[in-house]
């Protein structure tokens, strides 16, 4: 007499749902990528749901299987390049080991590498985050804010530590969240003269003579 067919393990049940979560992940990042092309092309009130599906090679019904809508679609593609900086700062500083301005100067890389791999989203950020309804731009408030942490923590232990200035933390961070985004912003403009470890270096040159105490400084522009 054959025997009952076993249940599926505990453990291919949690392979296949793994499965799944790539799959889906990954599909949600061809279809934001494809928006982000087409509203950096259209902008985003001239962008249709079919000119989406052309771009990602899709039919729109799928678009809208992942997405509401338009409003949707922006919102998850300023969300998306938000999120990436959240949660990768701390980890790039934590391999920074535990001085303060190696952290920070490790934060600073690190956004300005994910400003690089995302530069159109970053332009799409501050071009069409102003057509987000009052909850989603709330969100990207609330993001930003997430965001800044890791290194607004960094310029607060190194005040403690004597090794930076007495300055406005956040208004640091937010300085060099700045010049970080620069490197999107104005890429048109400095790419025929710097790639992104040449801009990141003199960037951080400038930031460091007014942050660092004066005795601390030689060794940390050495390093860079």
């Amino acid at each position: 007499m054959a025997k009952p067919a076993t249940a599926r393990s505990s453990a291919d049940l949690a392979v296949e749902e793994a499965v799944r979560a790539v799959r889906v992940s990954t599909r949600r990042r061809q279809l934001l990528d494809a928006a982000v092309k087409v509203m950096e092309r259209t902008g985003f009130h001239q962008m249709s749901m079919q000119a989406l599906a052309e771009e990602a090679q899709v039919s729109v019904g799928l678009f809208y299987k992942y997405f509401g809508g338009k409003e949707e679609i922006l919102l998850a593609a300023i969300v998306d390049i938000l999120e990436a900086f959240r949660d990768q700062l701390q980890p790039a500083m934590d391999r920074a080991g535990d001085d303060p301005v190696e952290q920070l100067i490790a934060g600073f890389r690190q956004y300005a590498t994910i400003v690089d791999e995302n530069r159109d989203a970053v332009v799409l950020t501050y071009r069409e985050s102003r057509t987000l309804d009052a909850a989603g731009r709330e969100r990207i408030k609330e993001l930003e804010v997430e965001t800044s942490a890791p290194m607004r923590a960094a310029v607060t232990a190194g005040i403690e530590a004597g090794l930076i200035l007495d300055v406005d933390a956040d208004l640091v961070v937010f300085d060099l969240m700045m010049l970080a985004h620069g490197w999107a912003l104005k890429h048109w403009h400095f790419a025929p003269g710097y790639d992104l470890d040449r801009y990141v270096s003199a960037q951080l040159r400038f930031a460091l003579q007014s942050l660092v105490v004066e005795d601390a400084l030689p060794t940390y522009l050495a390093r860079l």
